[in-house]
Parts: C-alpha cells; sequence; structure tokens
C-alpha cells in the first residue's frame, strides 16, 4: 500500500529538518540541514545562517567560513554559487560541478575561437592560461582576479559579445577563466573583501584553503556515487518530493536523477494525489514539539529554493514573491508556509506585509521577529541581487 503524506506534514517536516521550528547549534549544523545555502547573492548566507542558529551573528557566520573552514563557497548545483559543508565539497564536485564545468570550457573555448583567439590550439591556449594563473596563484598564497590579471595578462584577453545588441559590448575573460578553474576545483573563494554584503572575494588554492582537515580530502567516488549521495542527503532535507523536484535542484537530467534514486533504498509516496519519493526508513513524521515561530527568510535562501513543485507552502503568492526568471524574494514563514515578505527601507527599517490572515498569534510574531530583524541588521543595508515585486515596494 502507497503510503499517503499530507500538505500539513510535508509542512510540519519542512520546519523541523529546516531547523526553523528548533535552531541549529552552528552554522555548519544550519548548512548541513538544508545541505547547502545559497550563496549568489552574499548577504543570503548570513541572514539564513541567523534565521536557523540561535544567537548567530555575522563574525559568527564569518568564523565557520574564514576561520576553521567548516563551510566553503563553490559552484555546485545549476550552476549556482553555494556554501557547502567542506566534507560535502568533492560530493557536489562529482556530483554536479564536474558537467558544469565542462559546459563552461566548452564554451569559453567556442568563444575564443570566435574571437580569434589561441591561434590553432584554442584548448592548449586555455589549459596553459590556467596553469600560469595557478603557478601566481601559488605564489601570492591568495589574490584579487585584479593581481592575478596583473600577474599573467592573458587574463586581460578581450572577447566581443553581442555586438549587434544594445546590451552588447567588450569583455575581460577574467572572470570566465578564474570561474573555470575554480569550477574544475583547483581554487577557492577565500575571504570577503569589505563588508559581509560584498561580493569581492580573494582566490585561494584549494589545497591550501582547506589543507588544515584531513576529512576534506578529495574523494575517488566516481559521479554516480556522488550523485546518490546528493540525493540522499536531499531527501532527508526536503523529501518526501517529487523526483522532478530533485532534478530541478540538482541541475541533472531525467536520467541522471533516475539513476541516483535506483542506487537509494527509495519508497514511492503520495503527496494529495501527486507521486513523489521517500527515503526508506525515513517514514516517521513525528512533530517536533516546538511552537509555532515566524521565520523572516532572505532573497534566495535555501528552503524557498529546494524545490520546483512549491504551490504547498507558497500558495498563491507566487507573483509578488518571485521575479521573472524564477528567483524569489525575502519571505515571511509560519507553520511551514509562506504567508507574506519583507524588505528593508533605506532608513534600515524592516518593513513587511502579511498577504494571507495566519491569525492574531502569526501578525504578533511577524511584527516582533521583524523588529528583531531590524536591530539585528543595525547599519547594513540589504538589497537583493535578484529584485521582486513586493520586495521593491516594501523597502520604497
Amino acid at each position: 500500500m502507497t503510503l499517503s503524506v499530507s500538505v500539513t506534514q510535508r509542512r510540519a517536516r519542512l520546519m523541523a529538518r529546516h531547523r526553523l521550528s528548533a535552531p541549529a547549534a552552528t552554522v555548519t549544523g544550519a548548512t548541513e540541514a538544508v545541505v547547502a545555502l545559497h550563496a549568489t547573492d552574499p548577504a543570503t548566507v548570513y541572514l539564513s545562517a541567523r534565521a536557523r542558529v540561535h544567537g548567530c551573528d555575522t563574525s559568527t557566520v564569518d568564523g565557520a567560513l574564514f576561520e576553521t573552514r567548516r563551510i566553503v563557497r563553490m559552484l555546485g548545483m545549476r550552476r549556482t554559487v553555494f556554501v557547502v559543508p567542506a566534507p560535502l565539497m568533492p560530493v557536489v564536485q562529482r556530483a554536479c560541478t564536474d558537467d558544469v564545468a565542462r559546459r563552461l570550457r566548452r564554451n569559453l573555448e567556442r568563444d575564443l575561437v570566435s574571437g580569434g583567439v589561441g591561434g590553432s590550439d584554442v584548448s592548449g591556449w586555455l589549459r596553459d592560461t590556467e596553469a600560469a594563473v595557478l603557478r601566481a596563484l601559488a605564489a601570492r598564497g591568495s589574490a584579487t582576479g585584479a593581481q592575478l590579471s596583473a600577474d599573467e595578462p592573458r587574463l586581460r584577453t578581450q572577447l566581443t559579445y553581442l555586438p549587434d545588441k544594445s546590451y552588447g559590448g567588450v569583455a575581460n575573460i577574467t572572470s570566465r577563466v578564474l570561474g573555470l578553474i575554480a569550477a574544475d576545483g583547483h581554487m577557492v573563494r577565500g575571504r570577503r573583501r569589505g563588508g559581509w554584503t560584498s561580493g569581492q572575494f580573494e582566490w585561494n588554492p584549494a589545497d591550501a584553503w582547506l589543507a588544515d582537515d584531513a576529512g576534506r580530502a578529495p574523494t575517488g567516488a566516481d559521479a554516480a556515487s556522488a550523485r546518490a549521495e546528493l540525493a540522499r542527503r536531499w531527501l532527508l532535507a526536503f523529501g518526501p518530493a517529487p523526483a522532478a523536484d530533485l532534478q530541478w535542484w540538482a541541475g541533472w537530467t531525467g536520467g541522471q536523477t533516475k539513476a541516483a534514486l535506483a542506487a537509494l533504498p527509495v519508497l514511492e509516496v503520495n503527496l494529495d494525489g501527486q507521486p513523489g519519493v521517500l527515503l526508506a526508513g525515513d517514514e516517521a513524521f513525528d512533530d517536533d514539539g516546538a511552537a509555532p515561530a515566524a521565520n523572516l527568510l532572505p532573497a534566495l535562501d535555501p528552503t524557498p529554493m529546494g524545490w520546483q513543485s512549491r504551490e504547498w507552502y507558497l500558495g498563491p503568492h507566487g507573483p509578488a514573491l518571485f521575479d521573472r526568471t524564477g528567483n524569489i524574494g525575502p519571505t515571511i514563514w509560519w507553520e511551514g508556509r509562506i504567508v507574506g515578505g519583507w524588505a528593508q527601507r533605506p532608513s534600515g527599517e524592516v518593513a513587511y506585509r502579511l498577504l494571507e490572515d495566519a491569525g492574531s498569534d502569526a501578525a504578533a510574531a511577524v511584527e516582533a521577529e521583524a523588529a528583531l530583524l531590524t536591530g539585528w541588521l543595525g547599519p547594513a543595508r540589504i538589497t537583493p541581487r535578484f529584485r521582486t515585486p513586493l520586495e521593491r515596494e516594501l523597502s520604497a
């Protein structure tokens, strides 16, 4: 008999598994709870951690990122930058990033050929440039892109993009080459330059950045085994869910997703008429006993970005909270569902709007949490990288 899982059960599990009803003890624990934190927008990492770790401030996150290095920034699923637990890096590398790196290399080589760069051996030219960059990085220990461009002039090679478009133009290949080297696992984004909302980072050799912990050594696991392990972790955090949600989240093909699930002990479940999968042995849906809490999550938080099928926690609020390319803005959560959105005004105040009537307890809890977040942000001003309709309206 197929197990049926209700929306109420899924919402309760979401709150418990994602550390929204009961905080995690550490930033690393909070990151592990959702597999990885979105890091396309640097502020998201800090705000996502704050929502899940009691007493967390920016220095707490900095400690995990830059001192103990228990969490590390890397390109991962869907060619998106994430912060992942350091021991998970080789799994994400084999499961997702290797494929991303191959696509990045293929596209860059194509553009170099079109631009007349590299002569008859574009692949060799690019490999030689990458090797020179890594030598320069090793000599410096850490470096910005500008410093590496000064050391290796080929990084300043220019290509013309979309010359017939108003938004086209000429650009250096610096960021593309450095991103490719990182996607191949040879260097990592290290300490930031500027405040905690800054998107500027120093590059570090991967081995040197991670060498203080033997548990972070690269694994010899093949891609298929790595995909199975990543699927297992996703199911623990985001399951039960349709297999298509895993495919979307990981950026895999249908065949890769099917093979990853076939390697695991999974059960088919009924999600209110929609087929889903659940990790065998994870059938308990016990309430964690935590009192209802209001959660103000940042733009691109891993919880709302964990599924492609979102109606069971999003309701009708998508047009107000998402941009046109599928990026979510800041959201308000109550009892495992989205009930509103928030933004920071130029004054520093956190303004919010409830998009449905969640009751007087929810309204009071949201008001209190907005005041706490205002105080936590202090003089910092945050603007999501991807603006959404409600966020723009509230921040005005």
